[in-house]
């Protein structure tokens, strides 16, 4: 076995090598493996069962090995959770650095594994995240390549292979590395900055997506819209164990509990400090959203709840998310809420009844309602607890299918002043069945669009991404055609259409990775689909900013990078919305104590600006970083709190 516990150095050393930053002398250059290993020693003991519950028994074996002679078997498992895990703190592994895991893997019998990662929350609660899956019929199948990264708020971090039932498993060449570090294209205009004059442009993003600074570089690059990707929906908002605790101490069943998870905080906190707007997704849907929430004692066995009980807990649920969010975030500004999401299907008609947690697509607020009629009251519970001024939007995919119903039901919620728009998620095939026929087509989707803007109502492009089938020739190219076709019919509409927003941020890391569905690469560089869509368009690059400022003595020019925020929060000491060397000057002369500062020189805004270290103090260490930033040896990004 070839394991790795200096984790951290061995991503540094790849770390520094991107940035074409030699090595001090003496320092050997690891080659970023932090456990890989084919078995042959016999050695599993870098694997573990997950917990006292874990029946599995994780032994080496020389029975039908998948290389070599030797792999690792994992037998006695009763349940399908059970199987092999790998804690990643025991590794040295850290958060914001991108890892990248596979194995190959068998089971006795038919079985989905699962490449799965399990953490727990600044609160003590379990998460479980699934990375990759593979089906093994009784044969040796591998695990794809698999890119993942954790985040300061999730502790006790370990990677675990698990199957859909009991059967004896044997794993063999397995491996953990760092992944690749790839800076951002710095010399391309910024998306936020060429659609300035159009809407905002925005990104969806889940807090391990967020966790590695290029990705937060390429954001605060190209976007001015986050949509948190899963962490606001009801399966992460709703306590279970709270709401049962309510239960039992009042008796009372319509009042589920609600609280902001670390995930939910790590990405508010960075659209907070970098003054991101952000659309909230979402409040009421009927996928990811557990079924004990229907049921009358908020357990999975129970019965599902009448009708007036659940508009009980719909209006609670909903004034409770608000409250959380405005308790903690009251500066985020959440300009846009997804109140209902996903309610008809593609004929327009409402969907099958029953949970979704036994039968995908089937819904639990049809099951108890009989129909649609739930959309109406979670509207008007929403109008009565939202913010002022923020806008609430009926949201669905497919909508190129759904025009009329979506319309219809709109315009109802419009006469009563309870909806302000709609959001049409646009999920998109450049190529259709591995043809290279698009569906839906752009003229189909530009003639749904002009329906949609004819009703008077905002609309805002959700979820946008466009697949294409690889074994489809110059699939690149046609990417790039559709995205411009698509992003022509909505610009045309600029006047209607207030946010377009693309559903992840990397291809790599999208929820459609396997048919590269963004504009941009793994490697974070632009692909033609995303200059197909600044082509044409009339913008103004923003330049490197020179500003020279002259003092009693001296006269200083400083230059600050293209790409940074117009309105500076972080490193900005004398308040004038920018970074320059009179930030540094003044930093220096507060850090030395200087005794001829004025009073309003020497403000609270000053030393919470300079504090880009973000330890409570401005000191030393904030002033190295600040002229760090000015000498262009890091970037912005490494201003803002990590």
């Amino acid at each position: 076995m070839k394991r790795k516990m200096k984790a951290a150095a061995a991503c540094m050393s790849i770390m520094l090598a991107a940035q074409g930053i030699p090595f001090a002398p003496g320092v050997q250059a690891a080659d970023g493996d932090i456990l890989v290993t084919d078995f042959e020693d016999g050695d599993v003991s870098a694997f573990s069962k997950r917990g006292d519950d874990d029946t599995s028994v994780i032994a080496a074996t020389t029975e039908d090995a998948h290389s070599g002679k030797t792999c690792m078997a994992v037998t006695e498992r009763s349940q399908g959770w059970n199987g092999p895990s790998v804690s990643l703190e025991a590794l040295g592994c850290e958060p914001g650095v991108q890892y990248i895991a596979t194995a190959w893997v068998k089971m006795k019998w038919y079985n989905t594994v699962r490449l799965s990662m399990q953490f727990t929350d600044e609160d003590g609660v379990a998460h479980y995240n699934n990375l990759a899956s593979v089906i093994s019929q009784n044969d040796w199948v591998e695990i794809p390549l698999t890119k993942f990264s954790f985040s300061e708020g999730m502790k006790d971090v370990s990677i675990y292979i698990e199957g859909d039932d009991k059967a004896e498993m044997w794993v063999d060449d397995f491996s953990l590395t760092c992944a690749p570090v790839y800076p951002i294209e710095q010399d391309i205009p910024g998306l936020k900055d060429v659609y300035g004059d159009y809407f905002k442009i925005g990104c969806a993003v889940t807090e391990g997506e967020l966790a590695p600074k290029s990705t937060k570089e390429l954001i605060l690059k190209h976007f001015n819209s986050i949509t948190l990707g899963n962490e606001l929906k009801p399966e992460n908002m709703l306590d279970q164990k709270a709401t049962l605790a309510y239960l039992e101490e009042t008796g009372d069943n319509t009042v589920p509990k609600v609280k902001l998870n670390s995930s939910a905080k790590s990405i508010l906190k960075f659209a907070r400090d970098n003054h991101i707007p952000v659309r909230g997704h979402v409040l009421v849907w009927y996928s990811q959203t557990p079924i004990w929430f229907f049921n009358d004692d908020f357990t999975k066995e129970g019965k599902l709840v009448d009708k007036e009980t659940m508009l009980k807990r719909m209006e609670n649920y909903i004034k409770g998310v608000f409250e959380a969010i405005d308790a903690e975030f009251p500066d985020v500004d959440f300009y846009a809420w997804d109140v209902v999401n996903e309610a008809l299907l593609d004929g327009g008609a409402p969907r099958e009844p029953g949970s979704y947690e036994k039968n995908n697509g089937s819904s639990a607020w049809v099951a108890i309602f009989g129909d649609n009629s739930f959309i109406e009251p979670a509207f008007r519970y929403a109008r009565k607890y939202a913010r002022p001024g923020t806008k609430l939007y009926y949201n669905d995919y497919n909508e190129y299918m759904k025009v009329d119903a979506m319309i219809k039901m709109a315009t109802d919620l419009k006469e009563k002043g309870l909806i302000d728009g709609l959001g049409l998620q646009s999920h998109l095939n450049v190529t259709n069945n591995a043809t290279s026929d698009p569906f839906p087509s752009v003229q189909m989707y530009a003639s749904a669009l002009d329906k949609f803007c004819e009703t008077g109502l905002d609309i805002q492009i959700t979820e946008l991404d466009a697949t294409y089938a690889h074994s489809v020739k110059d699939g690149e190219k046609l990417q790039a055609q559709y995205y411009d076709g698509i992003m022509e019919a909505i610009a045309k509409h600029k006047d209607q259409i207030s946010a377009v927003v693309f559903w992840g941020t990397t291809d790599d890391q999208s929820w459609r990775a396997s048919e590269t569905p963004l504009l941009f690469n793994e490697d974070y560089t632009a692909k033609p689909c995303f200059y197909s869509i600044i082509d044409g368009i009339d913008y103004t690059v923003t330049e490197p900013k020179t500003t020279t400022t002259t003092t009693n003595t001296t006269t200083s020019t400083t230059t600050t990078s293209a790409g940074q925020p117009e309105k500076t929060v972080w490193g900005d000491t004398d308040g004038s919305s920018e970074v320059n060397i009179m930030d540094a000057v003044l930093l220096a002369r507060i850090v030395g104590d200087d005794q001829t500062l004025q009073p309003e020189e020497v403000t609270d805004a000053a030393k919470k600006n300079g504090d880009v270290t973000h330890d409570g103090r401005v000191d030393n260490a904030d002033l190295s970083r600040l002229m760090n930033y000015l000498a262009k040896k890091i970037s912005y990004a490494d201003l803002i709190p990590q």
